[in-house]
């Protein structure tokens, strides 16, 4: 696909056909769970493509965990040696079975957290991370808050039922797209067996991830299970196909197993991943090129409502010192789904117009007798008055 800025009138007449470009997106056939609440939510975007009572603040029992591991692997060193407390060794429910002054790698101790759903590592985890377990959940309600997390509030790092303590699928869905571009994060939830020296036995530890979907579902690689008598069952699976990761959340869901298989072959049917504009890609009829990859879910039909807006950087601007030019912005009607900025290619040095800022549309014009001839010269009108200033305006 070639964009620009005479692309941003020439995708209008000549990539999306006119007879399209004003069609309405299908919607997928209709899904449901067994479910109290449930998400489905494409990693790489972070578009929720499927909610159902999304923003209800409920209970999560050990989906708690994946924000503490990514707080933890943010925040701690995973190097480091983490000793097991009196508080830790002794806390209730899944246990990794540690001992009172136990030392383990962070690292290693993240893998029983997540494998295990060990509460004695969450706790030790928190207090080498946090300075305290009060401490380490105020950095996950702080996370909480910049992720945009509203129904979110964390009370302790392990997940075990607590008075104000809660999330709810959407939030949770949100979280683990974003922990999952964590590549530690990442390597961690997908793995299925995990061996770990033991201090205490001749034996190392050998922890099997709890997650059946990894081993249920092809394509499988994450992310947590939990359960406690108030949460009743939770689920958090993702999986890959085609270069397309997804995750489901479900909460209070007693066939979840199920439920998380026919949401995310529902996902991957009808949202499928595609690429916008690719990095070093050219800008057509101008000396820049994208700076980053783009990649959206589009349902059937909405490729075709696709349009962008490029907006230039002002010259005088630290962005524009830094090699920047512009960002071009993309939407599907009004909804912008991402941006890419625009930079130009390596080595060259062309001076662009003097503005503030100038912006234009991926937008179809209304459809007239002759609609190629008024994208055409409003491209040809628009590429010239960038180059000549304000004189083709008068045109």
């Amino acid at each position: 696909m070639t964009i620009g800025l005479m692309g941003v009138f020439v995708l209008a007449w000549s990539i999306i056909p006119w007879d399209r470009a004003a069609s309405v997106h299908a919607e997928p056939e209709p899904i449901s769970t067994h479910a109290k609440a449930a998400a489905l939510i494409d990693v790489e975007s972070g578009r929720l493509l499927y909610s159902d009572e999304g923003d209800k603040q409920m209970k999560i029992a050990s989906l708690t965990k994946i924000m503490t591991a990514i707080v933890a692997i943010e925040h701690g060193k995973l190097s480091d040696k983490v000793k097991t407390s009196k508080r830790a060794a002794g806390k209730e429910g899944s246990s990794i079975y540690l001992k009172l002054g136990e030392e383990m790698s962070l690292h290693n101790m993240l893998y029983g957290l997540m494998l295990r759903s060990g509460n004695d590592a969450a706790t030790a985890i928190a207090e080498h991370v946090g300075g305290s377990e009060e401490g380490f959940v105020h950095l996950m309600n702080e996370k909480a808050r910049m992720l945009g997390l509203e129904n979110s509030q964390f009370k302790n790092p392990h997940g075990l039922d607590a008075e104000g303590h809660y999330s709810s699928a959407n939030d949770l869905a949100k979280l683990t797209a974003y922990a999952l571009r964590n590549r530690i994060f990442k390597e961690i939830v997908k793995t299925k067996i995990k061996t770990a020296p033991n201090p205490n036995e001749e034996w190392d530890y050998k922890w099997k991830n709890k997650n059946k979907m990894l081993t249920m579902f092809e394509g499988a690689d994450g992310v947590k299970t939990g359960f406690t008598k108030q949460a009743f069952r939770c689920l958090v699976s993702s999986a890959t196909r085609n270069n397309q990761q997804l995750a489901v959340v479900t909460l209070n869901d007693g066939d979840d197993w199920v439920d998380h298989q026919k949401l995310l072959n529902w996902g991957f049917a009808h949202y499928p991943l595609d690429e916008v504009a690719h990095k070093g890609q050219p800008v057509n009829g101008y000396p820049l090129a994208v700076g980053r990859t783009l990649q959206y879910p589009f349902a059937e039909g909405e490729r075709e409502q696709l349009r962008s807006k490029m907006v230039l950087l002002p010259v005088k601007s630290t962005a524009y010192a830094l090699g920047e030019r512009g960002t071009i912005n993309w939407y599907i009607g009004d909804a912008k789904i991402g941006s890419t900025p625009v930079y130009e290619p390596q080595g060259a040095r062309i001076k662009l117009p003097d503005r503030e800022a100038w912006s234009t549309s991926l937008t179809s014009h209304p459809l007239s007798a002759k609609p190629w001839l008024t994208s055409f010269w409003g491209a040809l009108k628009f590429v010239l008055g960038t180059l000549f200033g304000g004189e083709a305006a008068r045109w």
